[in-house]
């Protein structure tokens, strides 16, 4: 497959670091609260200026020494370099691990947890800026990327071959202007559609309000734990590039399928494409297959099937299927 990945990545996990090297990144309490900070997930440049209170020439340095050191790894999505924490490798592995461990147990502290509120709530309120105020130009700014057929279909038939139940229980989050949902609410005995743009949910609605078992509902993934029995599949089209943690996103909608149940994730590959965050309101230039692999798996689900589908101007799509990993414990599921 071609690949138009702009990925930087300084640091190598396995090399050898001089343990001087390793010290010193470790010897400074603000590099130590920088660690803390990225536990979650990874934060650009400007948005740690924020989270910190510093100027990007006073931050750069500390981050230079960190990444030296293999505690950090960068990464460039388009314009924007974000940093996240390295996975400890190398023969420094364990001690890295346990220091991290140590370093986790101490709270952020009121003034670094409320900067990492800031950062998501502007995430977050740039996406829904967008969709509020593009809902009816939303398939002409999807096919901008890729093709609706093409990843739709792909959906439907992961969820054909590997959905056990006859009469599914069917959660859509994301559903965009509904055209998937006819098609799921075929498949399944009821179908939930969950939106946290009011303005998309109406679209949906207007589409797709006159089948008597789709329910639909505003809200994040966190709306539907009260009370809820869980999915038998749930199917996320093209979110999670729109959304501040996309790590915490899937993980909260995996919290929601059931024992025996499916999780269907289309997405776009890395990619280098600047322009698609004014044209489409994305957030993130896509994600790595292995990134989306290693969510799952700290989900607590494991990859049964993928296809990757080739778009224009580049762009690919990954379809890929995940199953509860206690489940792949249990059995071996033989699928033809």
């Amino acid at each position: 497959m071609p690949s138009n990945v702009n990925v930087t990545v300084l640091g190598n996990p396995d090399a050898p670091i001089a343990l001087p090297t390793l010290f010193k990144a470790l010897g400074d309490a603000l590099r130590v609260k920088i660690l803390r900070v990225l536990k979650e997930g990874s934060l650009s440049v400007t948005e740690l200026c924020d989270v910190f209170q510093l100027g990007q020439s006073a931050l750069s340095h500390h981050l230079k020494v960190m990444t030296t050191a293999n505690l950090l790894t960068r990464r460039r999505e388009g314009t924007v370099i974000f940093y996240r924490r390295q996975l400890p490798g190398g023969k420094q592995a364990g001690l890295v691990s346990e220091t991290l461990r140590y370093i986790d147990v101490e709270p952020l502290g009121e003034e670094l947890a409320a900067g990492l509120a800031r950062v998501q709530a502007n995430r977050e309120q740039n996406s829904l800026a967008f969709f509020q105020h593009n809902s009816e130009r939303f398939r002409e700014h999807q096919e901008l990327i890729a093709s609706w057929d093409d990843y739709s279909q792909a959906t439907l038939h992961l969820l054909d071959r590997h959905v056990e139940s006859t009469r599914p229980r069917i959660l859509e989050v994301g559903p965009g202007d509904g055209a998937l949902l006819q098609a799921l609410a075929a498949r399944g005995a009821s179908v939930v559609a969950l939106d946290n743009s009011e303005a998309m949910l109406e679209k949906a609605r207007v589409r797709a309000g006159h089948l008597s078992n789709i329910e639909f509902v505003l809200g994040e993934a966190g709306t539907l734990k009260r009370g809820d029995t869980g999915f038998d599949a749930i199917v996320i089209n093209m979110v999670l590039h729109h959304t501040p943690d996309p790590q915490n996103t899937l993980k909260e909608i995996a919290s929601l399928v059931n024992p025996t149940g499916v999780l269907i994730v289309s997405e776009l590959c890395s990619h280098d494409q600047d322009w698609a965050r004014a044209a489409c309101g994305d957030l993130w230039l896509g994600f790595e297959p292995t990134e989306l692999t290693d969510w799952a798996g700290r989900a607590e689900l494991t990859g049964r099937a993928e296809l990757f589908i080739a778009q224009r101007n580049g762009f690919q799509v990954q379809v890929r299927l995940f199953q509860k990993t206690r489940i792949n414990n249990i059995k071996e599921l033989n699928y033809e």
